[in-house]
This record gives C-alpha cells, sequence and structure tokens, in this order.
C-alpha cells in the first residue's frame, strides 16, 4: 500500500458507520467513530466446501483490505479452502500465464471489457459456473459467460476542498476550466485502464445521454485544451488519491471507494458525482487454473448476499445480489453508486463500445501522448 498505510482502512470502516455525506460536501471523519458491525455468515451450502487452496489477484489498496474481511476470510472459515490473495491484478498477466501455462492466480479481478477484449484474442478464461451461483438474485446484467461481476463503482472527479475557497466543480466542463478552477490535474493514461474519452467529450459539451458511440477526434481535441495542466496520467487507483492528499493535485478521475479512506484520515477532498462513470469489476478465472473447482466456489460464495453485504458496508462501492439491500441501513444505502439518488448523476460505462474500440484508442492515446 502507499503512505496511506494499513490504519486508513480501519477509518475507512469507520467512515461507513459514521454518516458521511457522499456528495461534494462531505466532512472529515468523527474520531469517535467506530466500524460497522457486520453481518455474519453462519453457514455455506455444502457444494461450495472443500480443500486445498484458491490465490486470489486483486487490485490492491483499500478495496482488497475490505475484500480480505467481507469474503476471503469468512469463505476459508467456512469452505475449508485456503484462501491466498495478493495485489496487482492485471490482464497482461493473465495472457502472459495462459501463454506460458504458469497461471499464478485462480481468480483475477478485472474489469469486464478486458476479459473480452482478451477473449477476442484467445482462449484465455474458463467459464463461470453458474450452477453454483445465486442467480435468482444477480440480474442478468451482471452475468456473462466467462466472467461475473461482483461490486458496482464509479469513476468520479475529486477535488481538494480548500483549492478554490467558497468554489465547487461541479461536471467535466469546471474540470477543463483552469481560470476558474486553477491548479495541477490528473487524469487516467492508457495502461490496464482506458483513456477516459467520456469525460473530455462531456467536458466538450456532448450531453451525457449524447455520449456512444464515442467520437473520437473530438475527445483527443478535447484533451488538447488540457494536457498542459495534468502532471501525470495514472494506472493505478491508489496515485490520484495520494496526489490529492500530499497536495501535488487540486483535482483528479479516481475511483470512488478509494476516496474513502483519505476522507476518513481528514484530507480536505471530496467527490463531484456528477457525470461520472458507473463500471462494474468482475471476478475471471484463467484459463486452465490448477484450482478451477476452488476458484468456482469463491466466486460463487463472494456474489451471495451477505457476503456482497458486508463489502458494501465496508467500502463505498454498490452490491450485485439483489438481496443484499435487506442487510444494509437507509444510510448505507445511500451511500453506494448504485444508490438511486447516486445512480441517477452517473452515466452508464458502454463496455461493448470499449471492447470494439479499446485497441484504436490506445493506439491513438500512445501517439498522442508523445507529441
Amino acid at each position: 500500500m502507499t503512505s496511506l498505510d494499513r490504519r486508513s482502512f480501519v477509518g475507512l470502516a469507520a467512515w461507513a458507520t459514521a454518516g458521511m455525506a457522499a456528495r461534494g460536501g462531505t466532512r472529515a471523519l468523527a474520531q469517535s467513530a467506530s466500524p460497522p458491525k457486520l453481518p455474519e455468515i453462519t453457514s455455506i451450502p455444502d457444494k461450495l466446501k472443500g480443500s486445498g487452496a484458491v490465490r486470489i489477484a486483486g487490485y490492491g489498496g483499500t478495496a482488497q483490505d475490505a475484500e480480505r474481511t467481507a469474503y476471503f476470510q469468512p469463505f476459508e472459515k467456512l469452505s475449508g479452502i485456503k484462501t491466498i490473495d495478493v495485489p496487482g491484478a492485471d490482464l497482461n498477466k493473465v495472457k502472459a500465464m495462459v501463454d506460458t501455462g504458469n497461471i499464478e492466480w485462480d481468480v483475477v479481478q478485472l474489469g469486464r471489457s478486458s476479459v473480452k477484449n482478451l477473449m477476442k484474442k484467445g482462449d484465455y478464461f474458463e467459464k463461470i459456473d453458474y450452477e453454483l451461483v445465486d442467480v435468482d438474485n444477480i440480474d442478468p446484467l451482471y452475468r456473462y459467460d466467462y466472467a461475473l461481476d461482483m461490486l458496482v463503482w464509479s469513476e468520479v472527479m475529486a477535488y481538494r476542498t480548500d483549492a478554490f475557497k467558497s468554489a465547487v466543480p461541479v461536471g467535466w466542463a469546471d474540470f477543463w476550466d483552469t481560470r476558474k478552477f486553477p491548479g495541477d490535474r490528473t487524469l487516467t493514461g492508457a495502461g490496464p485502464v482506458t483513456p477516459e474519452l467520456e469525460f473530455a467529450l462531456m467536458a466538450a459539451g456532448v450531453p451525457a445521454d449524447k455520449l456512444y458511440p464515442l467520437d473520437i477526434d473530438k475527445a483527443f481535441a478535447s484533451y488538447d485544451k488540457i494536457k498542459a495542466s495534468v502532471v501525470k496520467w495514472w494506472e493505478t487507483g491508489a496515485v490520484p488519491v495520494q496526489m490529492l492528499s500530499d497536495r501535488e493535485v487540486v483535482l483528479a478521475s479516481v475511483w470512488n471507494g478509494r476516496m474513502a479512506a483519505i476522507q476518513a484520515a481528514g484530507v480536505p477532498a471530496a467527490i463531484s458525482w456528477q457525470q461520472g462513470l458507473l463500471k462494474r469489476d468482475c471476478w475471471a478465472v484463467p484459463k486452465n487454473s490448477p484450482n478451477k473447482a476452488n476458484a468456482m466456489k469463491f466466486i460463487a460464495f463472494s456474489t451471495m448476499a451477505v457476503p456482497q453485504a458486508r463489502l458494501s458496508m465496508l467500502i463505498p462501492y454498490g452490491f450485485v445480489n439483489g438481496k443484499s439491500a435487506e442487510y444494509l441501513s437507509e444510510h448505507q444505502l445511500g451511500i453506494l453508486p448504485s444508490a438511486p439518488a447516486i445512480k441517477s448523476q452517473l452515466v452508464p460505462y458502454n463496455y461493448d463500445w470499449w471492447v470494439d474500440n479499446r485497441d484504436v484508442v490506445v493506439g491513438r492515446w500512445n501517439k498522442w501522448i508523445l507529441a
């Protein structure tokens, strides 16, 4: 983890209970707040029990700390399957593992478009065993032959609340407005993540409901206008929140769940939800995983209602199991990207467009960034 060390996860858990507003005026956590009481998981179906191990690759940081508490530890305890989790989930590593036959991970956390993109190039993932999964409570939107969505999140604008006096940036036109909101910025670059063409287009005035298909030329023309103020094009989620914490930037695109820890630590920073992208992460199993059976059992367990609710209580990511809402308070539901008041401000990310166009965009990006 970064210098926002593991103590920040304790603060994050406390944040989930403290009643912090999820909108722009978020205040720091009261020191007296205590971690949320998680619903217990006392038993699991026999079909999810076993022996041996399962190796899981996540994205690291506070999100993986939350997954460890919500998913990994109870699964190991109740299933009898040793759970080994590591940070560094990466599509290119999955490809290299499968190509060489040296499969180090049994389950990997990825974006849906990443899985689809790699499947276009070969047979890189196992089919999900939906016979084990609680399909009655998981919307078909979240299910794919080779991956199962496991959390809902948002890529949003974040800003330092001490940077602009009384002014508050709302929407990407404000992010691009360096006169009204002066200071250094950071945005996503290419790599394991995709360039944020949607943000560039909304900054140029394209309505949120008219984004797709994305106008690539117009997006890069918009990027030309902000390029000089972007001091770093980040590729991992820990970077923009660290830069906000260290006062290296005043505005950033971030993954919403990463913000909770720095807010809990007292950093004067907030989320502007307007025009954020509504995204989802999934679990996938690399082809020829030696622990394939255990991988499928873990995926089924982690998408059950109670494990999903536990994660949403620990970090403000939404759930994919509809029954999870029964275990969450009104406040807890109100800070999730999947909550109606927040979801209505977000733009659904079009995974299919990116599957069809990512290679073209990244090729264009690689030339543009060096120009």
